[in-house]
């Protein structure tokens, strides 16, 4: 064993996963080794695999993780049935006389593929294959079109069902319903302004999204205005089956995540688009994803183990809450941290890894841990969208056609914007901080 201070344990442990993450290993292996070996260095192998495998195996158990695989099967269901798609032909035909209409059209539809998806590569992926081809050949500004689908497949990470909020809350020791309903006003007021940014900037320069020709467009009719509410019934079935269970307190996240893959299939049967190749793909998905969430998980919590035994977890928190200006710095310091971690490692790997060490010091601060733990997974959602670690940049630029001739260059450009506005939304919430926490006081006044 070597007698390392916890400063210097915490420099090779954050400095290590920085630097091998930047080597292109899968996560999982550069945090479960740096945990490893430096565990082995200051601990010792029998307390180092005391650490690991008991922290391991307690996290493989944790009940509320089950409404990962689940709520990935109902999102996977819906994702490969096409049920969602007819949707947005019928927005498609409302809004497209519309300045900027199709933009309008891919927000709409991408916010309703969040409630009902929660997985950020689906939602990217359906909203590339059915939405960019159309807006390009209708004129629209590519680098507008790609940021607005990079950003709004996003919000499937933030909108519940999501999975970053079904990992975050037994982390930071809070409820999963909690926040849920938190996530439900920040999820649409992002959605909001990102519809008001598209919208404002084609009515100034009508060239970035012109509207369909009038002679183009059939007649939006009564019998298609119908079309379009029945085409509303999948996914606000399906979000009356999990959040409204979840909000009346008829079950908890994890029974009310069974809710809605009962309710997907059987959504999927009374459209017709029910077969046991679903199944079999559903399946393969969701153990695909469970599999990578579960090891990402298990390792991390490993990772935090070591971490906090070793006393590097103090050693954080002290710097945090000795940066000069009081609490908004140490607050503003956190956010940066994550925003940074962000630009180069996985979403998971950072809120297993932080939270744990960051949700005593939100504690200790005096702020509400629900605002703070909504503010850090609002300020993830720009880890998706920032290079090098850009994972639904990624995924754009994989599934765009090729004829739509998209480069990376285009996709960087009109992300930004977006960047900023989620920026912006951070400082909103801050101010009013209600907005996060007031529909899970309803909930807990419900509850009573």
């Amino acid at each position: 064993m070597i007698d390392l201070s916890p400063e210097i344990v915490a420099l090779l442990m954050l400095g290590g996963v920085f630097f091998l993450v930047l080597t292109g290993y899968p996560i999982a292996f550069v945090i479960g080794s740096v945990a490893f070996m430096v565990g082995f260095a200051v601990f010792g192998p029998n307390t180092t695999f005391h650490i690991l495998y008991s922290r391991f195996y307690d996290l493989s158990l944790n009940y509320p993780y089950l409404a990962v695989p689940l709520f990935t099967f109902m999102g996977v269901v819906l994702q490969h049935s096409g049920i969602t798609r007819d949707l947005y032909q019928n927005l498609y035909e409302a809004l497209g006389r519309v300045r900027g209409g199709l933009l309008i059209v891919t927000i709409i539809f991408g916010t309703i593929l969040a409630a009902c998806l929660g997985v950020i590569a689906a939602s990217v992926t359906i909203l590339s294959l059915i939405a960019l081809a159309p807006m390009v050949s209708r004129g629209y500004d590519k680098s507008l079109a790609a940021g607005a689908i990079v950003a709004t497949g996003t919000l499937g990470i933030l909108i519940p069902p999501s999975i970053m909020l079904v990992v975050y809350a037994p982390q930071a020791g809070l409820s999963i319903g909690q926040m849920f309903m938190g996530a439900v006003f920040p999820g649409l007021i992002l959605s909001a302004l990102y519809i008001s940014y598209v919208s404002v900037r084609c009515y100034v320069n009508p060239k970035l999204g012109p509207p369909i020709p009038v002679d183009e467009m059939p007649e939006f009719t009564t019998a298609k205005l119908i079309s379009l509410l029945w085409s509303l019934v999948p996914p606000v079935a399906l979000m009356i089956a999990v959040l409204g269970t979840i909000f009346s307190g008829i079950s908890p996240p994890t029974e009310a995540a069974a809710v809605g893959c009962t309710a997907s299939l059987l959504l999927a049967v009374a459209y017709r688009k029910f077969s046991w190749d679903l199944i079999k793909t559903a399946c393969i998905d969701t153990l695909k994803v469970s599999t990578f969430v579960v090891m990402i998980a298990a390792l991390c919590y490993a990772y935090v183990g070591i971490f906090m035994n070793a006393g590097a977890g103090d050693v954080v928190s002290d710097m945090i809450l000795s940066v000069p200006g009081g609490k908004w710095a140490s607050f503003a310091t956190i956010m940066l941290i994550v925003f940074m971690l962000g630009m180069f490692i996985e979403w998971i790997g950072i809120v297993f890894i932080i939270v744990p060490i960051f949700s005593p010091i939100f504690v200790e601060l005096g702020f509400n841990p629900l605002w703070a733990g909504m503010m850090v997974c609002i300020n993830l959602q720009m880890a998706f969208q920032t290079p090098p670690m850009a994972m639904s940049i990624f995924v754009l630029k994989g599934t765009a056609p090729k004829e739509v001739g998209l480069t990376m260059a285009d996709i960087i450009k009109g992300v930004i914007p977006f960047v900023i506005i989620i920026m912006f939304a951070l400082v909103l919430f801050t101010v009013f901080p209600q907005i996060i926490t007031w529909l899970p006081e309803q909930m807990i006044g419900a509850a009573q």
